[in-house]
């Protein structure tokens, strides 16, 4: 059902040593954005031209609904939220709490360094005026996608958000009702029923009563990622999301149930999930495969987590040490690392690269899906060694703002006209110069 890959020994130290050569042999799905370009440009472009009259189109084309408005009505979303199931409600409250306790202390303060008597540089952190969150809506409902997009938004100071979701046939059209009720928890009542690509250029671009944003957020498939890549630069985005993927750094101490659990729960979302388990103990290893057979045969979307496990982007990674784990792991950049060893907190404090980081037996990736209070837009495809997940900090800006009396200029003037000169830019200096009548101080 999953794969191995054996990097014991003389043979795997070798690949071991070689970061590059690491990071070439782990297991990774098949994610050609650039591919998906073709189908995307003429989607984007048709929707820049025609706004809503294209939206309504394309929503018919590739989700099977006619829509008569791409806007959710405010009292569609209220009753949404009246017909919630209690106990999801309860859940859902609980999520937004602890999300907002934690995000809540991401704010950034303003800070002025003075750097010479009369001169001041002051870091101001300002919000993002307006914002699209993506939330997906394909093999599975993600309501739960909707607090973390909005709860950090709304902890930044963002005045203006907006929620896109696909359509969906059995509602009439609407986005998940389960989605609905969980913006009119957060308090957004700006809701449209619109995915995919054609949502990411209607937040570009504008269309009807939806004005263009500043930034989009929030994961999708390739061809929202591919929107994203095309759109950067006229709008801001979070993340290229590619496939979600789980890592399990264990050792002999670690559960095989709760590890073969952990692998499923993530190769459940979809037949390109990547579930990925790093171990020095071939033993665990065995023992794991034993459980993936049984628990995938009883879990509900066996066929899914079937396909997800055995493909080219899962596996099971053997080494001699835990130490070589940590170097696995760290070149394999996973969205979601787990570890299970002995000592898991001081293993885990010498991770490099991870989207988030769950220490021990009792913090799954499931808690942080949901409860645990981190953010779970993460990044994927290894980019956790350049970016990070989303918070407060995504849809703030920093902005200097320089401060220099004419004392505090004069001091440093001889310096700024040297460099300016050493760069062949003579007119930098001249403006540095015309601010003084009798000339540069000695």
């Amino acid at each position: 059902m999953i794969s191995r890959i054996d990097l014991r020994g003389s043979a795997g130290r070798a690949v071991l040593d070689s970061p590059a050569a690491l990071r070439d042999v782990m297991p990774r799905a098949e994610f050609d954005v650039e591919a998906a370009l073709e189908k995307v440009r003429p989607i984007c472009d048709d929707v820049r031209h025609r706004g809503v009259e294209a939206l309504i189109e394309i929503t018919e084309r590739f989700d099977g609904v006619r829509l008569t408005d791409i806007r959710v009505p405010a009292d569609t979303i209220a009753k949404a939220l009246g017909d919630l199931d209690p106990k999801v409600r309860a859940a859902l409250e609980e999520t937004i709490r602890r999300a907002r306790i934690v995000h809540r202390d991401q704010r950034r303060t303003d800070v002025t360094t003075t750097v010479a008597p009369g001169g001041t540089v002051t870091e101001r952190w300002v919000p993002v005026e307006r914002v699209g969150l993506y939330v997906p809506g394909g093999l599975a409902v993600y309501p739960s996608s909707v607090v973390m997009n909005v709860v950090p938004a709304q902890e930044a100071g963002v005045r203006s958000l907006a929620v896109a979701s696909p359509p969906q046939k059995e509602f009439g059209g609407l986005p998940h009702p389960t989605i609905l009720a969980a913006c009119a928890l957060l308090g957004v009542d700006e809701v449209y029923s619109v995915g995919g690509a054609q949502a990411i250029a209607m937040f570009a671009y504008g269309a009807g009563p939806c004005a263009p944003v500043n930034l989009v957020t929030g994961p999708g498939n390739i061809y929202v990622a591919s929107a994203k890549r095309l759109l950067k630069g006229r709008i801001g985005i979070d993340s290229e999301a590619g496939p979600t993927e789980i890592a399990v750094l264990a050792d002999a101490t670690a559960d095989p149930v709760h590890v073969a659990a952990d692998l499923i729960s993530q190769a459940e979302h979809d037949t390109l999930a990547a579930s990925v388990l790093v171990t020095d103990s071939a033993e665990l290893a065995d023992a794991v495969e034993a459980e993936l057979k049984a628990q995938v045969a009883a879990t509900k979307h066996t066929a899914r987590v079937t396909e997800a496990l055995s493909g080219r982007q899962s596996g099971i990674v053997l080494v001699d040490s835990v130490d070589d784990g940590l170097k696995v792991v760290d070149a394999y950049a996973a969205e979601h690392l787990e570890i299970q060893t002995a000592d898991a907190s001081a293993v885990a404090a010498r991770v490099r690269n991870a989207g988030a980081i769950f220490v021990g037996a009792f913090a799954p990736v499931s808690l942080g899906d949901y409860c645990a209070g981190s953010n779970h837009v993460l990044p994927t495809g290894g980019c956790a060694c350049h970016s990070s997940g989303l918070s407060v900090q995504s849809f703030l800006r920093g902005i200097h703002v320089i401060d220099y009396s004419r004392d505090a200029l004069a001091e440093v003037a001889h310096h700024v006209v040297t460099l300016a000169e050493a760069e062949d830019l003579p007119g930098h200096g001249a403006a540095i110069k015309a601010r003084f009548e009798w000339g540069l101080p000695e």
